[in-house]
């Protein structure tokens, strides 16, 4: 058994010489990329930090102007919105007023044409029909003055169809 025990201590050794080593590994592994992250920190602190410092500065004297700018902004859309009411309201009034307008100009329009019609059936009443019958009347006494006087006239030789008009006649073709 001195020999087995002999291999086992010497596998023991083995391998607390290997962790060892993989330890020392990790270690300088370790130690490098600590070495990296500090370089890549101090990089960050030069060249970041200095822009993040200009960039807070920048906001700290430009944020009074972009209040300013907000509040100018909230004014004149408020101003705009109030105008745009005013307009709404005016074009409305307009439009209504010319809707009655319209209404009355049509009323207007339909009370005339009323009027012109019943002036047009009046004066047909008063005025052409008794004219019309005044002309029937003219014309039936030509007719028997024609006959009377020119009767001679057709006995010697006239036709009918050879009569003259009377001016009458020619009104109401």
């Amino acid at each position: 058994m001195d020999k087995m025990t002999s291999v086992f201590i010497a596998l023991t050794g083995i391998a607390v010489v290997l962790q060892a080593g993989i330890l020392l590994a990790m270690y300088l592994a370790m130690r490098k990329t600590g070495e990296r992250i500090e370089a890549i920190a101090t990089e960050i602190k030069i060249k970041v930090l200095p822009t993040v410092e200009q960039a807070e500065a920048m906001l700290k004297e430009t944020r009074p102007k972009l209040e300013i700018i907000a509040e100018n902004l909230q004014d004149s859309t408020t101003a705009l919105r109030a105008q745009v009411l005013r307009v709404d309201a005016t074009v409305n009034d307009v439009v209504d007023r010319a809707r009655l307008q319209i209404i009355r100009g049509d009323e207007l329009l339909t009370r005339t044409l009323d009027r012109v019609e019943q002036t047009s059936d009046m004066v047909h009443k008063t005025v052409i029909s008794p004219v019309r019958q005044l002309s029937g009347l003219m014309q039936g006494i030509t007719v028997g003055l024609e006959f009377l006087f020119g009767g001679r006239g057709r006995r010697n030789g006239n036709s009918r169809e050879e009569r003259r008009p009377v001016p009458q006649d020619e009104m109401f073709i």
